[in-house]
């Protein structure tokens, strides 16, 4: 069996950066999804010499099946599959419900981080540890938008062929490192994939504000 793409975290953010670098100029912010995508954005920031700051989102977990993604939330954004809605006979009362419920959370969460960066007529950056729906990449793309970024570029160490078409109403451009042709899990793609904690993002968030 052929070793994982990248040793951890730290390994994939210095791939992803070392893929960006060509693609990104100033003015520019990098905006890590929490809580891995921190870790992997941290290391795109120090090796590009940009600002860090975060973008929170959750995704939206199916009736009965948490960890099966509708859709998924960022501050003041929505998104959803509409097909698994149809398909999964989603109530709209269940999707309100609920999507106000997350919607409390990723405030919560993007308050106790509290590293915002101005990115307004700038390019983000927009990285996470992976992707595996799209879900919430396209809201955090579409969430730097909104904040007045005038190019959205997502950066991701692993994504699933295609992807581009998943997030093309969020994103510009698209650089994933590996895109293995039969994604299971982002997890497999690492040697190392350990649960990051709310600790280590403000910890990251710190030195990169300092």
């Amino acid at each position: 069996m052929a070793a994982p793409p990248f040793l951890d975290r730290r390994d994939a953010g210095d791939q992803l950066a070392d893929a960006l670098r060509d693609m990104i100029e100033p003015p520019a912010a990098v905006l890590g999804i929490p809580r891995g995508g921190v870790v992997v954005a941290a290391r795109v920031s120090t090796g590009l010499g940009l600002p860090l700051g975060v973008v929170v989102t959750k995704k939206l977990g199916a009736p009965g099946n948490p960890e099966l993604g509708i859709g998924a939330v960022a501050p003041g954004v929505r998104v959803v599959d509409r097909d698994m809605l149809v398909s999964l006979a989603v109530s709209e009362r269940w999707l309100q419900r609920e999507s106000a419920r997350v919607e409390a959370e990723v405030e919560r969460r993007a308050g106790a981080y509290g590293a915002t960066v101005d990115v307004r007529g700038s390019t983000a950056v927009v990285v996470d540890d992976g992707v595996a729906t799209g879900s919430t990449a396209r809201a955090a793309g579409l969430w730097a938008r909104r904040a007045g970024a005038t190019r959205v570029v997502l950066g991701v160490p692993v994504a699933p062929v295609g992807v581009e078409r998943r997030v093309a109403d969020a994103f510009d451009d698209v650089i994933a490192v590996h895109e293995p042709p039969d994604l299971r899990a982002v997890g497999l793609c690492y040697a190392g994939f350990d649960q990051v904690g709310d600790d280590e993002v403000r910890a990251l968030l710190r030195t990169a504000a300092g």
